[in-house]
């Protein structure tokens, strides 16, 4: 028997959207890939005061760089927390979240609406300004606004508290070191 280790498929309806949540869960996957290990973002020996202002600068640059994924899942915990005493911003929230998901991250293909070609770039801005909007609606504009601030500040402060000089050798031992040495690149 020459089939073994092969998996039929049936051409119905429900392959295609067996289909659409398992390349879905493979995208977020590839997207939370990006996601630092929390031990190493919350490494207690890495944290410390910086010498001067603009090492501060520095760190910040570097490890929102770095975390840049790990920062955003914190500023949407902190957004989600507040919002937990207005259910209706929730609601909100939780469908606009749905929308950026199939509309912008696990799309596959270009958008197509009433056959024109929509570009990223457009639904980025429309998506961002709908949730703006939608938000801002259901009067939780304060909670927002003071989460969004608590986020950043939150994310500034780890920011400049920890120290890069371990991500640094990370990145190098990644292929950084080919890179600026003048020679030949791998890209």
């Amino acid at each position: 028997m020459t089939t073994y280790g092969t998996i039929p498929t049936s051409s119905g309806g429900g392959s295609t959207r067996l289909e659409y949540i398992t390349r879905a869960k493979e995208r977020i996957k590839e997207g939370l890939g990006t996601r630092r290990p929390w031990r190493e973002m919350f490494n207690f020996h890495s944290i410390r005061l910086p010498p001067s202002f603009r090492d501060a600068l520095a760190r910040i640059k570097t490890n929102v760089s770095y975390f840049s994924m790990n920062y955003a899942i914190v500023v949407l915990v902190i957004l989600f927390l507040s919002l937990l005493w207005h259910p209706i911003s929730l609601i909100v929230f939780i469908v606009m979240m749905a929308a950026w998901l199939f509309l912008y991250f696990l799309r596959d293909e270009p958008l197509v609406i009433f056959g024109r070609l929509i570009n990223d770039r457009v639904v980025l801005i429309v998506l961002s300004v709908l949730t703006i909007v939608l938000l801002l609606l259901t009067h939780a504009t304060v909670n927002i606004l003071v989460s969004l601030l608590i986020g950043a500040v939150v994310v500034l402060i780890h920011a400049a508290l920890r120290k890069t000089e371990d991500l640094m050798l990370d990145e190098e031992a990644a292929g950084g070191l080919l890179g600026s040495s003048g020679g030949p690149s791998s890209s």
